[in-house]
């Protein structure tokens, strides 16, 4: 399941949020941008996913587009796994909520996470940090649910609060629920963000795979 995350969300526990054609789905877009195959090399899967996007960003080892889709992006990333680590709970980490959205999308906009949408916080439990005055300095929750994994993501401080370890303290939170509910945690990173890799090896995250995020643009008929 981990070699294709977001099919095995989209197909099993978030298949609330799919929108599925054949061998085909991706996530409603008010939700998060991710679509997936269920085998990227399958030419029938393709045309499956042109019948429900003309655009979709697909994460996984090696994703080679077939007739009808040109790569549009591709950024290396790594995906890790705590298989063996342990959460630990933050007594000043508040769950975040929808009415909390404009301030986590303001957020996301300062930090750059990676995508986080209007309605991702609907995808798992969101946890965030305020400062002194209320206002939302960090955060981290999660997204892709598949059978006995959930993937910690949106780890993000204000730019303003970095080094100060709120980002560990919040994966490691989040970790926690997680592992809580007889789960076990992963999490993706963009490969040359060597900082973060080092800080999820240093929480007990291991190297599972080197990914890529890719996105793919729909030209024509296959």
């Amino acid at each position: 399941m981990l070699n294709n995350p977001v099919w095995a969300a989209l197909t099993g526990p978030q298949a609330c949020f799919a929108e599925a054609a054949g061998n085909a789905a991706r996530f409603l877009p008010e939700i998060a941008p991710f679509a997936a195959l269920s085998d990227p090399a399958d030419p029938a899967a393709w045309r499956d996913l042109a019948t429900i996007t003309d655009y979709a960003l697909l994460t996984g080892p090696s994703i080679t587009p077939r007739a009808g889709w040109e790569q549009d992006r591709v950024t290396p990333g790594v995906q890790m796994i705590g298989q063996s680590m342990s959460g630990v709970e933050d007594p000043e980490a508040v769950v975040l909520t929808e009415k909390d959205v404009p301030e986590m999308l303001d957020l996301v906009a300062r930090a750059e996470p990676g995508p986080f949408l209007k309605r991702t916080v609907d995808m798992g439990r969101y946890l965030g940090i305020r400062d002194s005055g209320g206002r939302l300095i960090a955060m981290a929750g999660e997204r892709f649910r598949l059978p006995g994994w959930t993937e910690v993501s949106a780890v993000c401080t204000d730019p303003e609060f970095r080094g100060k370890g709120l980002g560990a303290r919040l994966t490691l939170a989040v970790a926690a629920g997680i592992l809580a509910r007889g789960e076990l945690p992963f999490l993706h990173a963009v490969h040359d963000n060597e900082n973060a890799i080092r800080l999820y090896g240093r929480l007990g995250f291991t190297h599972s795979a080197d990914v890529v995020f890719a996105s793919f643009r729909y030209t024509g008929p296959s």
